[in-house]
């Protein structure tokens, strides 16, 4: 009797509301803080230690609740969070697709609830945990469980992973260093660890607090001999130009800016080329146009290669199902494509991006949801765009110090969101990342720069190089460890060229590239066996 007792009694249900509600509050302002943000002409990042304190006052915020009203609150402080996160999904939608503005403050909330059904499922499986996730395996239980709920979002309801808190951690580089084994979801595990760590010092179980203190300091301990072992193994380097022609996003689909545009990236070629580029990469939709439907920017940029003298990667929209001799238009197809054109052999290959943006690129359940929304990204195709078949790795031919053939990845935009897509590139042996975007959707908000830290983790999850062209940044050479070499600032015109190193063709992959997402998966089982033990506890109690 007196044991069940002991389980069943937390002193977090006497918590007063107001210091409940300030705590869940404090969760949604630090989750905000743990990314990114431009102030002024900087970017703060304060994801050290705000990463560990954010899941901390999440779990005071809730613990002693009972399931359901964990859930609501969880689910009300993720809303409140994400919303703040978010917010640059207003300039998407009001300034760059023409919504009404009111719609803008609904698409923000709306994608922020999806966020915060996540945050509500996390809080009433803490409570209903509460029997396991006490005495020292608590810490470990609650950064099992959230690290597993962080990776069901990357996939239920087609995922959308944005602000996974182990990005936050992107800067601590002994963490960084176990990417290549568990992806960044050894971050958020880390992350958990030490917030759960916290919380349980807050409730004066200290014992707890230590045991996951010093599981967080093996981490790091871990981490650090991973990176003493150097750098992943390469061979040869080719020089490489990422450009940025800052290209207006309400004036990029526009007739009367479609000459002016590829100007701008002629000359930035020849640019790059009097610098030594031998691969130039231009971004996504670089082209307003489509090579497959217009021959003479087909021409265009096969001209432009063989006078520079280099191989360009261009960002076009891709089409299926029609004859530019005949003009004959059959089932049209329309993709979000990058072109490999070579300086003597032309137009070598064509990688259609793979995962869409819902809502973005395509309106999912079409045959119902079409009557009230489209596709904000209209101007690629006045009908949804259609996914490649798969990610792979794309040769390319004959260039310096490369060998006869240069497999590489071309993943683009959407596609660096998903560490488990991203990690085919290299295991269909890409030897380098060219990825692709279009960040000016976003405007001076914190996402571009969130989004390089997500670019920065599939390099060092994958041990691959990437020099990623945006369109008005955030352009950068990140290195296979993660570390952003060289890179723009966002809204200018410009270019970044260096030596991008290419993994040894006979290097094995990473343990991440071959195994993918076995961390979450085993955290998910190791919460689901706490999730038993507390059912059996809470029998035995009743019981008794």
């Amino acid at each position: 009797m007196a044991r069940a007792r002991r389980v069943t009694d937390d002193p977090g249900r006497h918590l007063p509301v107001s210091k409940r509600a300030a705590w869940l509050l404090g969760y949604a302002v630090l989750t905000f803080l743990s990314f990114p943000h431009p102030v002024g002409e900087r970017v703060v990042d304060l994801g050290t230690p705000l990463a560990f304190l954010a899941p901390a006052a999440f779990w005071i915020g809730v613990r002693g609740l009972p399931p359901r009203r964990a859930a609501l609150l969880g689910f009300l402080a993720g809303l409140a969070a994400h919303s703040l996160v978010l917010h640059w999904i207003y300039v998407v939608t009001v300034t760059y697709g023409h919504a009404w503005a009111p719609l803008g403050v609904v698409a923000v909330v709306t994608l922020a609830a999806y966020i915060a059904l996540f945050g509500g499922l996390l809080g009433a499986a803490s409570a209903a945990l509460s029997p396991a996730a006490r005495g020292l395996a608590g810490p470990f239980v609650l950064a099992a469980l959230w690290t597993a709920v962080e990776w069901l979002r990357s996939f239920v309801f087609t995922g959308f992973p944005w602000a996974t808190l182990g990005y936050a951690l992107h800067a601590d580089v002994w963490l960084r260093a176990l990417a290549p084994f568990g992806g960044v979801y050894a971050l958020s595990l880390a992350a958990g660890l030490g917030g759960a760590s916290l919380a349980a010092a807050h409730g004066r179980e200290y014992r707890a607090a230590a045991a996951g203190a010093l599981a967080l300091a093996a981490l790091h301990a871990l981490g650090a001999l991973a990176a003493a072992s150097g750098p992943p193994r390469t061979a040869g380097a080719v020089t490489v130009a990422a450009l940025q022609g800052n290209i207006d996003q309400g004036a990029k689909w526009s007739p009367e800016w479609a000459e002016r545009t590829l100007a701008i990236y002629e000359e930035l070629t020849r640019t790059a080329a009097s610098r030594g580029a031998k691969l130039v990469v231009w971004p996504e939709t670089a082209v307003p146009g489509s090579p497959d439907a217009d021959r003479s920017l087909l021409e265009r940029l096969d001209a432009l290669a063989r006078t520079s003298g280099v191989t360009l990667v261009v960002g076009a929209v891709g089409l299926d199902g029609y004859d530019p001799v005949s003009r004959a238009a059959g089932h049209l197809h329309y993709y979000d494509s990058a072109y490999v054109l070579h300086p003597a052999r032309g137009l070598v290959d064509r990688y259609d991006k793979t995962h869409l943006v819902p809502f973005g690129e395509y309106v999912p359940f079409r045959a119902f949801l079409g009557r009230f929304f489209s596709a904000v990204a209209r101007g690629i195709a006045s009908a949804d765009v259609a996914p490649g078949a798969a990610p792979r790795s794309v040769a390319l031919p004959d260039l310096p110090t490369a060998g006869v053939e240069l497999p590489v990845g071309i993943p683009i935009c959407y596609e660096l969101l998903f560490p488990d897509l991203m990690r085919h590139f290299a295991g269909d042996g890409a030897r380098a990342l060219l990825a692709i975007t279009n960040d000016a959707w976003y405007g001076r908000t914190g996402a571009p720069h969130q989004f390089l830290v997500m670019t920065a983790l599939r390099s060092a999850e994958s041990g691959r190089w990437t020099a990623r062209a945006a369109n008005t940044g955030v352009s950068a050479l990140i290195d296979g460890e993660g570390n952003v070499r060289a890179q723009t600032r966002i809204f200018e015109r410009g270019l970044v060229v260096g030596e991008l190193e290419l993994a040894a063709p006979d290097a094995p992959p990473t343990f991440y590239v071959r195994h993918g997402d076995w961390l979450p998966m085993l955290c998910a089982a190791a919460a689901a066996a706490a999730g038993a033990f507390a059912f059996r506890a809470r029998r035995a109690g009743a019981r008794a």
